[in-house]
């Protein structure tokens, strides 16, 4: 298996995704190809072996999202998308702008055949295998059928990825009565609860945003602008809870023994909440694996997400959209009964 790596993609490129490509090499035993200015990357090898496919130029921050690949077609990032897309690597890791890479993936590597939008399916830690929160940016505007779609998808992966069979699929809502939510939440909820019956999808009905984390679902649906508030206001809170443990534990010599007692079970603790060991977002919709790492991910990060990508490219969970995608799609009648309801 090849994985493809934006080497210069994100805060810490290109060192963090050399030297998290080099130990996915040596500890997963896969081969890894590093995408980005050669003369950056080789210094930073140190013996350890990897190909490199030289790109000269950089997709940044600045850039415009929607035409960065298009415009900067020798780019890390355009250049490890074609090369997916032209059966060269298996998958593709990068930690540079989301919008670009979304956009890039969707105009270069496709979306698969029938899905109306990817979406971004991030995986927080709750404490036992993660919950999936999808959307959480890619569509800030959605429609019933894109929600329903996402239902599929999330629940295709945490059954292969995140080892959950039946994953419990709840729609994001004020209140987790059958009429609560907006109209866009109501009319999903209709459509997922008739994918329930049918037996596709273990839909639990709507769950509020204190449900999420407390282990009640696996997969969380959502419209992209809903999800986005969400996940950062539960990183927000889960760095500001970890702060204040640290603060009350070296606050006075006495805690500072009780700390020294509890210090093994913190720090598992800790780790269970450390996005740099979940590894990043998996791309859903497009018709290859493409992980999205955090922009600030560090060596371990980006290893994690090579892990990621490695398992999402063996697991199949793109063959199973494949193989589910006529109920997946409203027909025109069922879309004109939605237009007549709004």
């Amino acid at each position: 298996m090849r994985i493809l790596i934006d080497a210069m993609g994100g805060d810490n490129a290109p060192e963090a995704p050399v030297k998290g490509a080099l130990r996915a090499a040596k500890e997963l035993g896969v081969d890894v190809t590093l995408i980005g200015k050669r003369e950056a990357i080789e210094p930073l090898l140190g013996g350890g072996a990897a190909d490199i496919v030289d790109a000269r130029e950089v997709v940044t921050m600045e850039d415009d999202p929607s035409t960065a690949t298009r415009r900067k077609k020798d780019s890390s990032m355009a250049v490890a998308l074609r090369m997916l897309r032209d059966g060269e690597g298996d998958a593709v890791v990068s930690a540079g702008s989301t919008g670009a890479l979304l956009t890039g993936a969707t105009l270069t590597t496709k979306r698969i055949p029938g899905i109306r939008r990817a979406a971004l399916a991030p995986v927080l830690p709750n404490g036992a295998r993660g919950v999936m929160l999808i959307d959480c940016g890619a569509n800030v505007e959605c429609t019933p059928e894109y929600l329903l779609q996402f239902a599929y998808m999330g629940s295709f992966y945490a059954d292969k990825i995140l080892g959950c069979p039946r994953p419990r699929v709840g729609l994001l809502s004020n209140g987790t009565e059958p009429t609560k939510g907006s109209p866009l939440g109501k009319h999903s909820f209709k459509l997922l609860e008739k994918a329930g019956e049918a037996g596709r999808i273990n839909f639990i009905g709507n769950v509020e945003g204190t449900d999420v984390m407390a282990g009640g679902v696996d997969v969380v649906v959502t419209d992209g602008f809903t999800g986005n508030v969400f996940l950062k206001a539960s990183e927000g809170m889960i760095k500001f809870a970890l702060g204040q443990l640290k603060n009350v534990f070296y606050g006075s010599a006495k805690n500072k023994l009780a700390a020294l007692a509890l210090k093994k079970d913190f720090m598992t603790m800790k780790d269970g909440l450390d996005v740099n060991k979940i590894g990043g977002t998996p791309l859903l919709g497009i018709s290859k694996p493409v992980v999205k790492a955090h922009g600030s991910s560090n060596e371990e990060a980006i290893f994690s997400a090579i892990r990621q990508a490695v398992n999402f490219s063996r697991a199949g969970v793109i063959e199973e959209i494949e193989k589910n995608i006529e109920h997946m799609r409203l027909s025109a009648e069922e879309l004109a009964g939605m237009e007549e309801t709004k």
